[in-house]
């Protein structure tokens, strides 16, 4: 069985292109021209020396020692949260960024939630010289103002959103109704493995960088390059598509994903979409997501900005629905513990988002040769309000 993505857009039952006629034009420009263009030596040689030398990659793979003690495993932790702006999102940006260069774009959008995929937005296209405009629901605003600041610097507009819950869905309708408007000149810079083919499939590649330097570097530190258990948090799920990517056909490797049940998930006020959602379409896909009866979105919730979107990519619902991954979801006040013990034994802050895969280690059972990587997506300076709200709290 193939995990990947077929010629039509399709993971199994789930991907496609469900888009309105208008928007064609873009989707169509863009699917007949990126794997040509990705996959081209020039391209290729631009990512990877751009990869290396501004975004500081290989990203490092950190024995935990303290970890390994505490959950009887032996655990690393995939550092992405150590590149340049702070999280996974620039792997994604870098390649995007060339790529719309490739097109002739001169015009960038993109949406954001926690800001990471927003900042990493506008600092590639400070570097490029192109204009950025970035949307970004009015509740994130106000609960992420570093990274709104961040981008503000880096020469980005951002532009609130008032509509709906005012967070990452919002945000995502208003970039899709720019480009729409504006199909000549600008390039949609989706931050996550979701939205019309081909987003889902050329986010993944981008994003796959991080799963193909985890196998050199098991390899080098156990002599294997084939870890027991990957785990990762999920959203729309870009770093866990990354963190899987290579290892999607060794079915002995388990894949481990894991959704933001927010305040449980038998209340109104979660993001655990495998656990509560079904099939439908949301912004140009056909996935699982969180929906009423008669078909319309129910808002999520999470603690965390960057899980609080209504489903998941159309890869992960196929990773749910085959039984390929084990989805799981924690409440947010499992990721606070999570989050306070990673930084209290190993004096790293984790984003919200990282530490929801860190809260999965209490879960979870394995012997103590089992290697077991943990993908670190972010760091946790963007929400250190949040932290600082509850640790204070527990004093």
């Amino acid at each position: 069985m193939s995990y990947h993505v077929d010629q039509n857009g399709y993971y199994g039952r789930f991907g496609g292109a469900f888009i309105p006629e208008m928007m064609y034009p873009n989707v169509d420009g863009l699917r007949n021209r990126y794997l040509e263009i990705i996959e081209s030596e020039e391209f290729r040689k631009e990512y990877t020396d751009l990869l290396r030398d501004y975004v500081g990659r290989p990203s490092p793979l950190y024995y935990s020692n303290r970890l390994s003690e505490q959950y009887g495993a032996q655990i690393y932790l995939k550092r992405e949260d150590l590149n340049h702006t702070g999280s996974h999102k620039i792997n994604n940006t870098v390649g995007q960024i060339l790529l719309a260069k490739r097109l002739g774009k001169k015009r960038i959008i993109a949406e954001t939630g926690a800001g990471q995929h927003g900042v990493a937005t506008a600092t590639v296209c400070a570097r490029e010289g192109l204009q950025c405009i970035v949307y970004m629901g009015a509740l994130d605003v106000s609960r992420q103002a570093p990274n709104v600041e961040k981008m503000k610097m880096l020469g980005a507009e951002v532009r609130p959103v008032y509509s709906g819950n005012q967070t990452l869905k919002d945000a995502t309708n208003e970039a899709i109704r720019d480009w729409i408007n504006n199909p000549e000149d600008t390039h949609y810079i989706i931050g996550s493995v979701v939205g019309p083919h081909p987003y889902p499939d050329m986010v993944a590649r981008f994003q796959a960088v991080i799963s193909e330097e985890m196998r050199q570097q098991l390899k080098e530190k156990t002599g294997s390059e084939l870890p027991n258990a990957v785990i990762a948090c999920v959203g729309g799920g870009s770093n866990a598509a990354g963190a899987f990517y290579h290892f999607l056909d060794d079915e002995e490797v388990k894949l481990i994903a894991v959704e933001a049940a927010g305040k449980g998930v038998d209340t109104d006020e979660s993001a655990a979409t495998t656990a509560l959602g079904k099939t439908g379409v949301l912004h140009g896909s056909k996935s699982l997501l969180m929906q009423t009866e008669d078909g319309q979105v129910i808002e999520p919730y999470s603690i965390s900005a960057g899980l609080d979107y209504p489903g998941i990519g159309p890869m992960h619902a196929n990773l749910y629905e085959t039984g390929r991954a084990k989805f799981m979801s924690v409440t947010d006040e499992e990721t606070l513990e999570a989050a306070y013990n990673l930084t209290e034994k190993e004096g790293i802050i984790p984003a919200l988002e990282s530490a929801h895969a860190l809260a999965a280690l209490e879960k979870l059972k394995f012997g103590p040769d089992e290697v077991v990587v943990v993908n670190i997506s972010g760091r946790g300076d963007k929400d250190m309000e949040t932290y600082l709200k509850h640790f204070r709290a527990k004093q």
